[in-house]
């Protein structure tokens, strides 16, 4: 044999070790399982079965898994960690959902962050939380010591069942659990209701995290294409005829990225399907703050039998004053509880939850709240007049909020603008990160209220002119 025929066997084994510890990696096998058989995993592979012996000879080698004669080979030793990069193709790394996160959540003094998913710090009401702070230090010793009961502050509880209650959502505090943050409620609901295996639905696009918190607990994710009115509902029934989901998230109101708010007739479609389908829908409302006029809630048109109901207070209140919250049936919310204490042993904490309370009771929020959606509704129509110069153009105008979604001129591609734009110190949210099935390369999120610095429409035409 010579030494090309050498090196396409060995590249082959590879092929096959490498499949393997990618199963590892995902899950797909753990310490003990079973592996293929030779002749069969030689099949998938499209090898011969020589080639899955050596790579099972190379694995055994190394330790990774052990052969019991006359049984076949197992896996042994500890699983490696979860990495979830791996667990999904590498569709783009460099720009993939961490990466817009992770450039946003660390980016210094100097960069500019168009891209990001929250308001600048000087739109919060930061006045306001320095008077609760200062009311804070006046807490009893209990309130800044211990530790927060199972469901959190009944005090704030009571105040979003009363909120809830204005808005058509009829939830006693006892069917209200705080939780640590808003992505805390989506994985405890995820921990609560999917298995490894299970599938799950999601809009396309959809705030990318939520692809990440569902790859993360290793279930299949099938997108439903969203538009103007909210889910396609004929693509949707159509899923969950197919796929059988157990699971659908979602934002009804303002969705992240479209800004599009769903109809009462998509709403009354979708829940009737989820109904026979066994369906669970999450409804993620943390945007509710943002809306001039409330919309139609799945939530209330429910009545919390198949829809749960998450939020938090990070995008009108703060985020570093991280506190989230869940809405559902007495009987979930006791499964739920009993996740949280295993997971973060309560509540949030009890000077968070002092501080949301005593902020979101103040009767400047409400005015606070007023005037923030006035100046977002002026910035939305001077930002989508400033980005027609440069031929980029709303998908939709949003009734509230701070995301425009806008399709960039001429099949320009968004991933290469946002490395280009990376250049000039101005992180760029491209549109595939938010789209499962990768169809929105033309599109950008822009957030409005991080438009302001005269640097950045230079920097997005150069970085168009490059791309």
């Amino acid at each position: 044999m010579d030494r090309s025929t050498n090196s396409h066997a060995a590249t082959r084994t590879g092929q096959v070790m490498e499949a393997i510890r990618r199963r590892m990696a995902s899950r797909a096998l753990a310490p003990g399982d079973k592996l293929p058989s030779i002749r069969g995993f030689a099949a998938t592979m499209g090898v011969s079965p020589s080639t899955v012996v050596e790579a099972y000879d190379r694995l055994a080698a190394e330790g990774v898994i052990r052969s019991r004669p006359g049984s076949g080979f197992y896996l042994s030793g500890a699983t490696p960690p979860l990495a979830l990069a791996e667990v999904e193709p590498r569709l783009d790394r460099a720009i993939d959902p961490f990466w817009v996160s992770r450039q946003s959540l660390d980016a210094g003094a100097g960069m500019l962050k168009p891209g990001c998913g929250w308001l600048p710090a000087d739109w919060m009401p930061n006045d306001l939380i320095r008077r609760a702070i200062r009311g804070l230090a006046r807490a009893d010793d209990a309130v800044l010591a211990d530790y927060a009961g199972t469901r959190g502050s009944l005090a704030l509880r009571r105040l979003l069942a009363r909120q809830f209650a204005a808005e058509g959502v009829e939830a006693g505090a006892d069917q209200i659990l705080l939780t640590g943050s808003g992505t805390q409620a989506i994985d405890l609901v995820c921990r609560f209701l999917l298995r490894p295996g299970d599938t799950a639905l999601v809009d396309d696009p959809c705030y990318f995290n939520f692809q990440a918190l569902l790859r993360a607990h290793q279930v299949r994710i099938v997108g439903v294409p969203h538009t103007s009115n909210g889910p396609d509902p004929a693509a949707f029934a159509q899923a969950l005829s197919a796929h059988r989901p157990r699971l659908y998230i979602t934002n009804s109101a303002l969705h992240n990225p479209t800004g599009a708010t769903i109809s009462p007739q998509t709403a009354h479609r979708l829940l009737h399907e989820a109904a026979a389908h066994d369906l669970v829908i999450v409804e993620d409302d943390i945007f509710a703050p943002f809306e001039p006029e409330p919309s139609p809630r799945l939530a209330a048109l429910d009545g919390l039998r198949q829809v749960i109901r998450i939020g938090s207070f990070s995008k009108a209140l703060s985020a570093s004053v991280r506190c989230g919250y869940i809405a559902a049936r007495p009987d979930w919310i006791e499964g739920l509880v009993d996740l949280q204490v295993a997971t973060t042993f309560g509540g949030p904490s009890p000077v968070v939850a002092g501080l949301v309370l005593a902020t979101l009771s103040d009767g400047s929020y409400r005015k606070h709240m007023e005037g923030l959606r006035r100046r977002l509704a002026r910035r939305r129509l001077e930002v989508a007049a400033e980005l027609a110069t440069l031929g980029i153009r709303p998908w939709l105008m949003p009734r509230g909020g701070f995301y425009l979604w806008c399709r960039l001129p001429d099949g320009l591609d968004a991933a290469e603008v946002a490395r280009r734009a990376l250049r000039d110190d101005v992180v760029l949210a491209p549109g595939n990160v938010f789209s499962l099935s990768q169809s929105a390369s033309d599109f950008l999120r822009f957030n409005v209220a991080q438009m302001g610095d005269p640097r950045i429409p230079d920097a997005l035409a150069r970085a168009m002119a490059g791309a």
